[in-house]
Formats: C-alpha cells, structure tokens, sequence
C-alpha cells in the first residue's frame, strides 16, 4: 500500500487519518499497520526534514548565518513591523506598532493586579460576581459541574434576585460563552448546570454555544464524543464584572481553582478594555447556537448555521462581525489618542478636565497599554499570530524571552523564530506528571508521552544546532499539581524587569493557530513597580522548574512506546 504525498499534506486528510486511527483505537500491534504508518509519516515529514538535515550539516557559523532565513522558510504569514512611535521615546512605546492592528488601551499601571494562584482567582470570581451592577460576561471552554462550580452558578442567581428586588426590573446582564462540544460532554455539563438560570432569569442571562464550522457532514455523524472536540473550540477566557477584567488561560472548572497552576491578571476600572470584550463575546455568542430553557439549542434570527448552513458564508460572517469589533474599538482609541495628544501639545486640561467630570474622579496619566490580540484562523483572523511572530522575529541580541506553554507543541513557524533568531529564550513546559492528562484512561493516558516525543524532538534540534546555551528548555514539576500556564515574558537587552508580556488563552501550538477560537492581551508598561509584578511572576513559575538535559530523556518515565513515536506525527496537530 501506498500514499500519495498529497494526501498527507492535505487538511481534511489530517481529519480523515485521525477518524481512521481512532476507528483503529490505535491499535498498532501489527507489523502490516505500523509499515502503513511509517510510510504515511515518512511522506509527511519528507520535506521537513530535508530542511532540517541541510540546517544541521552546516557548520556552527554557518548554520547560524543560515537560521537568519528562518521566517522565509515558514508558511507566508504577514509579519508587521514599524519603528518606534515618532511621538514616543523609546522604551515600552517601541510596541506602539501594535495598535496598527488592534486598538490601543492606556491605563495607570495602578489599575493592574497580577494574581499569582488558583484560589486567588476563584475567590475573586466570586468576588466580583457578588458585587456585579451591569454585567457579568464570561468566556470559557466550559464550566465544570462540581461543588465549587455550582457555587458560583449560585452566586449568579444570588446577584441576579438581588437586582430584581433592588429595582423590580433588572439592570444586570449576564452573558456566557462556552463551547459547544465540550460543554456539551457528558450527562451532566456545562448546559444542566446554566439551564436553572435561564429558567429563572430568561431576560437577563443569555448562554451561547461556539461550535466550529470545520465539525460538520459525515465527520460530525463518525467522531465519537470528546474526540470531537480536537476539530476545533472555543478557546477564549475572559471573566469581566463592570469595568472590571480578568484576563487567564483558567477555564472555569474545579481544578483550576485548587491545584492547576495558569496565568491570571486584573484589569481594574477598565470601562474600555470590558466595552472592547463585552462586544468580542457578544459577536462570537452572535455566530454561536443559543442555549434554550428546555436544553435545545437555536441559532440567532437570519443566522447561518455553523455545521449545517454553507461554510463560507458563515465564516465571512463570522470574520465581519468580529472584525467591526476590532476596527471600531480601534477607530476609538485612536480619536482619544488624537485628543490627547492635541490637548497636550496645546497645554490645555479642559479635556481631561470633563473626563474626570465624566468617570467621577481624576484619572492618572497612562504608564501602561493594554492590546487585545485575536486569533481565529476558522474566521480568517490571524492578529495574534502576526503579532506574536513579529515579537520573535524582532527581538534583539541579549534579550530575553520567557515562554510558557501546558502543552509544548509549538508550530513549525515558532519554532524556526525560536532557533533562528538572537534573543535568549528559557522555555517552560509540563513535565509528564503534571500534564493535565497524567493518568488519563484510554487513549488519552498517552498524551504526555506524546509530549515528551515532541519535547525531544525539540531539543534534539536545538542541540544539532549548538544553541543549548541560548535556548533552554525547563520542566515544571510540583508534587500533587498540574500545569496550565501560558504566555512569555519580554527583558530588553540589559534590563533585569520585563516590560511586555502576553497572557491569555494561547499555547503556541497548531491547535491555537490553526483550529481554535483565542484571545490573549499584550501587556506593555513602563512602570517599574508593574514590571517588577510581571517579573515575580514569572521567577514563582520558574523556580518549579528544572532545566532539561540529555539525561532528562534518559529516565524511566520518559520511555516513549513505538505506536505513540508513530502516531504523534499524523495526529500533533490535534492537540
């Protein structure tokens, strides 16, 4: 048996030879089965590793001079790029170039609150729900169904009876978004546990469903449940309560509130920023199915259906209505930053005068900017992707890249940055034990391994390349916690504090770039006592780490069986 190349390198033969291996229940005992995979992956790496092997046989300088080519040897991407902000000295505005794309959040850095465990996050939540006027917008993957989940459901309808009472006629909006597939596994789920709110409060809480356009037709009918889900998701996580954020890559599930390590950061009085990401949910909660009071689900008047109605034109909605989201918080920010700046060059307080009038008090000046960045390749929108390969693209000599990934699988483009370009880079990623499918039944159980093969691959290259020093790997690991953080932390050259990170739902993989609804914020700030909460934060997460080495692959629980070394290939792209 044979395969043509094509069919490997085709995108719906990736769906096809994943339904195919998990039909097999990745059964590869056989001699026959595993000669069919060997031929299938030699075909799907062979031009990979042509790259790989004319890199590696340089010599060092030579292959260093070789690596600059790096961004032209990955898919063509737009990378944008600009000099410093004329108006601006150099410093954290060097990323001015950023709101080019995105609109532009000014902010005292008094206003940002970085959260440093999973507790601190659940008591916040709790926290700001209670105290909730306006509304209460939550993006998830889902919403577990244990005792602290039904906890703050309860603490929902708890706010939501107080409003009626306080008024007679709510003012208060709950809106959540959670994704179909996921929120939809199991008996009990993420819709039983909403359902009694709808029940109660039809006219204030909405509750809607994403379900990607690529799960449809004979694919959706065959993909046994929880596989389904590697298709695509909605991966977004955004929890605000007013003018109050909280950006995290934490889903709202029990474990992310006890004993799963992520990211999580407060943007406090923040009407902008929570305008920009009420309006992002509600444009994806437009193109989403709407959770009925009896468990049905309907999509909006007039609307296309994701998996049922024509793929195109879905998606081209989909892109439209989010795109609007973007450009008109965008157009906005830049008629503020037109103001201001005018009122500034002009001497004159008058403007800042009436918005103080207008927002109750006197608001300090901005020492720090917040940009949304978007990825949902599904929609045609690639903001963070361009983004994030611009950040490694340029990064200088003698900076420093921290970056952090659950999930190390990072996208052939990222990697090539990585090892092509100067900046230092210390990478941190679960070890096998804390991977949050450690000891998972079934087939599942061998995703860590799966990573480990990845991981090694990896470093294999780095050390083919003799980058050891520049780019280092590091392993979380803590007794009786898993690991969930992502994101990077940037340290100019010669500065000992970040003055940039990114937090939010990314992990840097194909399922992010590719597959995937995700939203993550660039941080910028120029303030020393903010850069030095980024940087704690940082050194908390690193210091669980250790740093990996040859040996590292050497140890018992490192051992990859052959059927996953196999399968990895066909299906990394899934996970």
């Amino acid at each position: 048996m044979s395969f043509h190349p094509f069919l490997v390198d085709s995108w719906i033969s990736r769906e096809l030879l994943l339904l195919i291996v998990l039909k097999c229940g990745f059964v590869m005992r056989t001699d026959s089965c595993q000669g069919v995979l060997c031929e299938v992956i030699n075909l799907h790496a062979w031009s990979l590793q042509r790259r790989k092997d004319a890199i590696c046989c340089l010599s060092p300088p030579e292959a260093s001079s070789w690596l600059l080519l790096a961004p032209l040897l990955t898919p063509p991407v737009p990378v944008v790029t600009a000099p410093p902000c004329s108006l601006c000295p150099e410093g954290a505005h060097r990323f001015q170039w950023i709101r080019n794309l995105v609109p532009e959040f000014g902010i005292s850095s008094s206003h940002v609150k970085v959260l440093s465990s999973p507790t601190e996050f659940y008591e916040l939540l709790k926290v700001q729900i209670k105290t909730a006027k306006q509304r209460v917008v939550m993006a998830s993957l889902y919403l577990g169904t244990g005792l602290l989940e039904q906890e703050l459901v309860d603490c929902l309808e708890e706010t939501l009876e107080k409003s009626l009472q306080a008024k007679g006629s709510s003012d208060l909006r709950v809106s959540i978004l959670l994704d179909y597939t996921r929120g939809s596994r199991g008996r009990k789920n993420s819709r039983t546990m909403l359902i009694p709110l709808l029940q109660r409060f039809p006219e204030q809480v909405r509750v809607s469903l994403f379900h990607t356009p690529n799960l449809r037709g004979l694919l959706r009918l065959l993909i046994p449940e929880r596989f389904n889900e590697t298709i695509g998701l909605q991966h977004i996580k955004v929890y605000l309560f007013d003018d109050n954020v909280i950006l995290s890559g934490a889903n709202l599930s029990d474990l992310y509130f006890t004993n799963r390590q992520d990211r999580y950061v407060l943007l406090q009085d923040s009407p902008e920023i929570a305008d920009f990401f009420t309006e992002l949910v509600d444009a994806i909660g437009d193109v989403s199915l709407q959770l009925q009071q009896d468990d049905t689900v309907e999509m909006m008047e007039g609307m296309v259906h994701p998996y049922q109605g024509d793929k195109v034109a879905y998606c081209e909605i989909a892109n439209r209505r989010v795109m609007e989201v973007i450009n008109s918080a965008r157009t906005r920010q830049e008629l503020l930053h037109a103001k201001t700046f005018h009122s500034s060059q002009q001497g004159s307080t008058l403007l800042a005068q009436q918005g103080a009038q207008a927002s109750g008090g006197l608001k300090p000046e901005p020492d720090t900017w917040i940009y949304p960045l978007i990825q949902m390749k599904p929609f045609g929108i690639q903001i963070d992707e361009m983004v994030t390969e611009t950040l490694l693209t340029e990064a200088e000599r003698d900076a420093r890249i921290y970056l952090t990934t659950g999930y190390f699988n990072l996208t052939q483009a990222y990697m090539d940055l990585i090892l092509g370009t100067r900046a230092e880079y210390r990478i941190l990623l679960a070890s096998p034990e804390v991977n949050g499918f450690f000891g998972a039944k079934g087939v599942a159980g061998a995703i860590p391994a799966a990573y480990v093969y990845i991981e090694h691959q990896f470093y294999s290259e780095v050390c083919c390349l003799h980058q050891q020093e520049r780019v280092r790997l590091q392993e979380y690991s803590r007794a009786g916690w898993t690991f969930h953080a992502k994101g990077l932390w940037l340290y100019l050259a010669g500065s000992d504090l970040p003055c940039l990170t990114l937090i939010g739902s990314p992990n840097f993989g194909y399922r992010s770039v590719h597959r995937d609804l995700e939203a993550q914020v660039a941080i910028v700030t120029e303030n020393k006592a903010l850069q030095q909460q980024l940087h704690q934060e940082q050194e908390q997460l690193y210091l669980c780490s250790g740093v990996v080495s040859s040996s590292t692959f050497e140890q018992p629980n490192r051992y990859v069986k052959l059927w996953v070394k196999l399968v990895t290939p066909l299906i990394k792209n899934f996970f």
